[in-house]
């Protein structure tokens, strides 16, 4: 498979791209899109630049659009790109940019599906608008499809890691601690990787809380493995709290 590994290599391919669209319209850009980027192998970063320079370039009113055909096209590469556009989008309109990766997500029905559109969405959005997206990934939480429910994880991982404030934190460890009785797999994945992430970033909020993680009949063994790990990489808590 043809690797592309800079930048201006992804400008030239997504200017080819651009020439097909102002000369036959969105499904000519698609297919070639398709053919010059995702059928190619490319890292996570360059997509997103590609991403971004579509964003830049074709209509709003045609971005949902591209995205829903890029999706479509089933490759791992695509979620990329749409997650991002989403994440681009979410300024103006983050009710939509919500609402089409949970469609994108629950239509993926994989693992990566969710986790590469839930950090770029859900994530970004709960980084960046906890008072709008707070509400939506408690609703979440509770959500029938397990992709969504894991994306509650996901969101708070990259949240976190990337600077939430503390009381958003906290926040997002009491919907965590709600789903620390789940016993799908994929579920726990998710809802693990977010406890042990703010257990290595916010120990303090495991500390407040640990009545009600280690008296909690509720909360199972793995959500509290998960916690030990995070702890463990903290140095100061390393060891407690077993």
């Amino acid at each position: 498979m043809e690797s592309i590994t800079r930048k201006p290599l992804v400008e030239a391919a997504t200017a080819n791209c651009f020439s097909a669209y102002e000369k036959h319209g969105l499904p000519a850009f698609v297919e070639a899109f398709n053919r010059q980027l995702l059928s190619k192998k490319i890292r996570f970063p360059l997509l997103e630049h590609a991403a971004t320079l579509v964003f830049e370039t074709i209509p709003y009113s045609e971005q949902i659009h591209f995205c829903d055909a890029v999706i479509d096209l089933h490759t791992i590469g695509g979620n990329t790109i749409a997650g991002k556009m989403l994440q681009l989008r979410s300024e103006k309109n983050l009710s939509t940019s919500l609402k089409k990766a949970t469609e994108y997500i629950i239509s993926g029905d994989k693992w990566y599906v969710c986790d590469i559109i839930g950090e770029r969405v859900m994530g970004h959005g709960l980084l960046l608008y906890p008072e709008k997206v707070l509400p939506v990934l408690r609703r979440y939480a509770k959500h029938e499809d397990k992709w969504i429910v894991r994306s509650v994880g996901v969101a708070t991982h990259y949240a976190v890691k990337k600077g939430l404030k503390k009381k958003d934190v906290e926040t997002m460890f009491g919907i965590l601690l709600s789903l620390a009785n789940t016993t799908d797999f994929h579920t726990k994945k998710g809802i693990g990787w977010a406890a042990k992430t703010i257990a290595k970033f916010h120990p303090e909020t495991i500390v407040k809380n640990k009545t009600a993680v280690y008296e909690n009949p509720e909360v199972k063994q793995w959500f509290k493995t998960k916690i030990r790990i995070g702890l463990g990489r903290t140095g100061k808590y390393a060891g407690k709290y077993q």
